[in-house]
């Protein structure tokens, strides 16, 4: 049958599959792997700090490349020829439609990958790829990377364009696009470009303006059908004071729903893309899919206002190394607390590659807005992670039990982020990264960082204890050190509370984003 698709960059494509949904369902997983968007930005990242170029390539009718595993046949017309007419023809390649054929070419490119071009899968990611070479400029060991997104490949290598084309796209290979090969322009709905820093660093960085521009396009041509506009003002997200939990305005039709979950599934994608200033907002109306609202709808509505004024947002990947502030991170003597006879150290994976190239430091912003919800009275945790000085993840979402405390609800959030610190290490190791440092945590509650880097500290809230003892031990480990940050100056605090516009909005706006906020705040 034949299936219609919209692209992420807004294309259309039209191609025919086979009906595998009248074969029954695989046991095993069925999908095609796909490189996490963090490991995208870990390795332009280092991509940039070690001046390694980059390099881009779509595999061409990539399914077909693959032997199936499943047995389909088909009954020849004539378009097999006449003395084929009405016989059955067996399927041997992985056909668009197939229930596993994803899994199929999944697989096969792994054993190409593995068996034929000498990689090896990241245990931290198994879609990053990586093999020892040695540097054109000096002959000093490195890896070069190969970050697979199903048919869409990234290689960082001194020899990019020689892997894509002589060993990805050589004799036995996979057939490349040919206009596709060369440095990334196009990268799943986004615009990759090479940018030069103020203090000359060249950096990578990623822009959702052309998706987001489309997308805003295509609701305000969908609202004008039916005689609806946008909000004129839009300079936040959403509407001053909104809060979407007690909207008891009418329930949405079940056409208008369907709208409204396409919306949202737009915007999460737009905030996978780099629009982490709009990640608060979208997370708080996401939670409404089951009942959304009219009142719900304006305001995703206006989130889209909002990305119509200000679609031209980059992340920029600055590799520049940062240095803790002398005093901020000082090592604690654990010696002579509960775990000083227990010997406690970070636990470094067994099966780790060398790690090469230079040390890379992980800084954290985390914060809570305890007793956010009004309805649950839950409190919401925000915490953004940067890898050097590029932001590579951020997370806004609704804790799972109501803290009955300020104290409770940031241990809570203290505890998230440093279990996403813990695998975050274990992915860059992992990579073959190197991480010779703790992570450097930030937070603006001073009785959590009191109870979390102070050996002497006391637990005065069993209600806390779990969290309490996984962030201590994590410290006696020098996984992670903590310090106190004034909330103004909380980057975090743009993911827990709806900020108005104005200057501290501004400010930690344009310390995650390049171009959208007001010009005076990148003057420094």
């Amino acid at each position: 049958h034949l299936i219609f698709d919209v692209k992420m960059d807004m294309t259309r494509k039209a191609r025919w599959v086979m009906d595998g949904h009248r074969t029954p369902d695989p046991e095993t997983s069925s999908y095609a792997g796909v490189v996490s968007k963090e490991s995208i930005r870990i390795a332009l990242t280092h991509a940039a700090l070690h001046d390694i170029p980059v390099c881009a390539a779509d595999i061409k009718n990539a399914y077909l490349s693959a032997p199936t595993s499943e047995k389909h046949f088909v009954v020849c017309g004539p378009e097999f020829g006449q003395d084929n007419v009405g016989r059955h023809a067996i399927i041997t390649r992985a056909l668009y439609g197939g229930k596993a054929a994803g899994r199929d070419y999944w697989l096969f490119l792994r054993k190409f990958m593995h068996d034929k071009l000498g990689f090896q899968s990241s245990r931290g990611d198994p879609d990053v790829w990586f093999r020892e070479s040695r540097r054109k400029s000096d002959n000093s060991p490195y890896y070069e990377y190969v970050l697979l997104y199903t048919d869409d490949i990234l290689v960082i290598s001194d020899n990019a364009e020689e892997i894509l084309r002589k060993e990805i796209g050589g004799e036995g290979g996979f057939e490349l696009k040919p206009g596709s090969i060369g440095p990334p322009s196009q990268y799943l709905g986004g615009k990759m470009s090479s940018v030069t820093l103020q203090n000359g660093q060249k950096a990578w960085s990623f822009s959702s303006g052309q998706y987001v521009k489309e997308a805003v396009d295509n609701v305000k041509k969908y609202l004008k059908s039916i005689g609806r506009d946008l909000p004129r003002r839009a300079d936040t997200p959403t509407s001053a004071n909104y809060r979407p939990e007690v909207d008891v305005s009418r329930e949405l039709t079940s056409q208008m729903a369907a709208y409204y979950h396409s919306l949202i599934g737009q915007l999460r994608w737009i905030v996978e893309l780099g629009r982490a200033d709009i990640c608060l907002e979208v997370s708080m109306l996401s939670s409404h899919l089951a009942l959304p609202r009219e009142g719900h709808l304006e305001q995703v509505l206006h989130i889209f206002a909002y990305l119509g004024k200000h679609h031209n947002a980059a992340l920029v990947f600055d590799p520049t190394e940062w240095t803790p502030p002398d005093g901020d991170f000082p090592k604690q003597d654990w010696n002579f607390s509960i775990y000083g006879c227990e010997g406690l150290e970070e636990v470094l994976p067994d099966d780790m590659p060398k790690p090469l190239g230079k040390n890379m430091r992980l800084r954290v912003f985390v914060d809570s807005d305890h007793a956010g919800d009004e309805v649950t009275r839950r409190s919401r945790t925000g915490f953004i992670i940067f890898l050097n000085n590029a932001p590579i993840y951020w997370f806004s979402k609704k804790q799972t039990s109501c803290e009955t405390s300020t104290y409770g609800s940031e241990f809570i959030a203290m505890k998230q982020a440093c279990e996403y610190v813990r695998g975050l290490r274990y992915k860059l190791r992992m990579m073959g990264l190197r991480v010779d440092e703790p992570a450097y945590i930030y937070g603006d509650n001073q009785s959590v960082l009191a109870n979390s880097g102070n050996p002497g500290a006391t637990l005065k809230k069993k209600t806390s204890a779990i969290a309490y003892h996984f962030v201590r031990e994590g410290c006696v480990r020098d996984e992670w050190r903590t310090a106190y940050i004034n909330t103004h100056e909380n980057v975090a605090d743009l993911f827990t509370k709806p900020l108005p516009n104005g200057d501290k909005r501004w400010t930690f706006v344009s310390k995650i984003l390049a171009w959208v906020a007001p010009h005076q705040y990148y003057s420094n």
